[in-house]
This record gives structure tokens, C-alpha cells and sequence, in this order.
């Protein structure tokens, strides 16, 4: 079985862990949306920043103090932690200017900050208090993480080109076009997919989550190529599958070292779909 020898799975502590992860992104993606305002006012009007219902100031207070709390919880668990959070608070905090002005740079930009989440989790639930000597399998982990959020960011822009493109945005479907994108995010779909069968396949758990990932994927590449009307409004569903695959992928990263989680994950799962389903904008995603 491939397990991580080096954890100290102190269940306790790693609820707090898992809490603090579950509210970080939310918090990341405030702070984000605090310098994207020019285009979430065309692309996303109906979100409280947008309509001015929430003032920029306060929702920056609240979006780095929620931070602040979350990596205070995360340190504990392991000192190494400060730099990691600190790495990804400075990410989270540039990474408009290089959407914006950078073509090249936006997806995967935004991806190395997730991606280094992975490092800062496993750092907090296992012994290891250096960054020379992690287990070797979670660089793997990373690089599945990294290309899966890369694709998300990368098709994910093809509901913002018309306001990108009118507020200056260079990112790649306003500089190269709706066509180009897809097959980009093609590429970087294949890379993902055999990082992940190569190293994430030691049980049928964690192959059958692979298999409906890819599946799922699959599906929003095929309706992005297919589709004959390529513009903003028939961007949800490709956007969508890149969100379900990626969730898909680290279930089955997750059975693959603790198979004992696929009930846990299969639940998970479902809730994400729930969700989604209530969510009170459809067209937020």
C-alpha cells in the first residue's frame, strides 16, 4: 500500500487542519477579487463587490484576517509553515498584475499557489521539519494539483473575454481566442492525466475516481470544441467539469494512499454537487 511513512496522523490536530483548508480558499478568492473589480463589474455584476453592497477595504480586512487565522493553525502544526503561508499570501496578492498583464503567465501563476497548499497539508500532518526532505511522492501530488487548477484558470477565463478584453486584461483567450484556449487546455489536460495514472493507481479506488475525472473533463473539452456558439454564455459547463474533475482527481490521490476514505471522499463529493446545484447565482462558478 502507498502510504505516507513519515505522518503523524494525530486526528485531532488534523481536524483543525482540515478546517483551516476548508475556509482558505473561500478567503483567498476574496482577497483575489478585491483588485479584479474593473472586470467582475462587467463579468460578475451580481456579486456584492461588484454592486458595491460590500466595500473593497472591508472585504480585504476580512479576506487577510480569515488568512492570518488559517495559517496561525497550520504553523502550529508545523513552524516550517510560516514561510509556505507567507509564499501563498504573496501569491494570492500579485496575481492579478500577472492575469492582467501577462498572457503566458495567469494559469499557472494562480496554480503554484495551490499547489503549494499541498506542501503546506502535508507539512502540517506529518513529522518532517524541513522543506529537503518531504517524501518524495508529494512533489507528484503537486504536479497533478498544479496542472488540474491550471486548467480550471485557463478554461475558467473563457467566461470573463469580453470584460478582460475591455478592461485590458491580457489573458490568453482575449489575446489568442476562444479556439486556441480549448486546445491549450487539451494539452494540459493530457499532462495532468498521466501524472496521475503513472504514479495514482495503486488500488481500484483511486483508479475509479481517475477514470471518472478524465471522464468528466473529457466531457467540457468535447462541448467547448463542439459547441457553435463560442462565447461567455456557453462557458459554464466546460468551467464546471474542470471544478468536478479537479475535486475527482485529489479524491482519488486521497483513496490512493488511504483507501479506508473512499466512503469519505464519495460524501465529500456529493455535497460539492449540492452545492453547486443550490447555488444562488447559476452563473457564478
Amino acid at each position: 500500500m502507498a502510504v505516507f511513512p513519515d505522518f503523524a496522523l494525530n486526528q485531532h490536530y488534523n481536524l483543525f487542519a482540515f478546517i483551516a483548508f476548508f475556509f482558505s480558499y473561500g478567503f483567498g478568492q476574496a482577497l483575489t477579487d478585491c483588485y479584479q473589480t474593473d472586470t467582475d463589474v462587467l463579468s460578475a455584476p451580481y456579486r456584492p463587490l461588484s454592486m458595491g453592497i460590500l466595500s473593497n477595504q472591508n472585504v480585504k480586512i476580512v479576506s487577510i484576517t480569515g488568512l492570518v487565522l488559517v495559517a496561525s493553525v497550520l504553523v502550529l502544526h508545523n513552524w516550517i509553515n510560516i514561510f509556505l503561508c507567507l509564499l501563498s499570501v504573496i501569491g494570492l496578492w500579485t496575481y492579478t498584475y500577472f492575469k492582467k498583464n501577462f498572457w503566458f503567465a495567469g494559469p499557472f501563476y494562480n496554480a503554484w499557489i495551490v499547489a503549494v497548499l499541498v506542501l503546506i497539508g502535508y507539512m502540517a500532518s506529518s513529522e518532517v521539519k524541513s522543506l529537503r526532505t518531504p517524501h518524495p511522492v508529494i512533489f507528484n501530488v503537486m504536479i497533478v494539483t498544479f496542472f488540474a487548477y491550471t486548467n480550471f484558470v485557463l478554461v475558467g477565463y473563457l467566461k470573463d473575454i469580453s470584460a478582460d478584453s475591455k478592461t485590458n486584461y491580457n489573458t490568453f483567450p482575449v489575446v489568442f481566442g476562444w479556439v486556441k484556449t480549448v486546445w491549450v487546455a487539451d494539452i494540459i489536460l493530457m499532462i495532468c492525466t498521466c501524472f496521475y495514472f503513472i504514479y495514482f493507481t495503486h488500488n481500484w479506488q483511486a483508479i475509479a475516481f481517475g477514470i471518472l475525472s478524465l471522464m468528466v473533463a473529457v466531457s467540457g473539452q468535447v462541448y467547448a470544441h463542439l459547441t457553435r456558439d463560442k462565447t461567455e454564455k456557453n462557458a459554464a459547463f466546460p468551467i464546471l467539469s474542470t471544478v468536478r474533475s479537479f475535486l475527482l482527481w485529489h479524491a482519488g490521490m486521497i483513496c490512493n494512499f488511504h483507501p479506508g476514505l473512499f466512503l469519505f471522499c464519495i460524501v465529500f463529493y456529493l455535497l460539492f454537487e449540492i452545492t453547486v446545484y443550490f447555488r444562488p447565482m447559476q452563473e457564478q462558478i
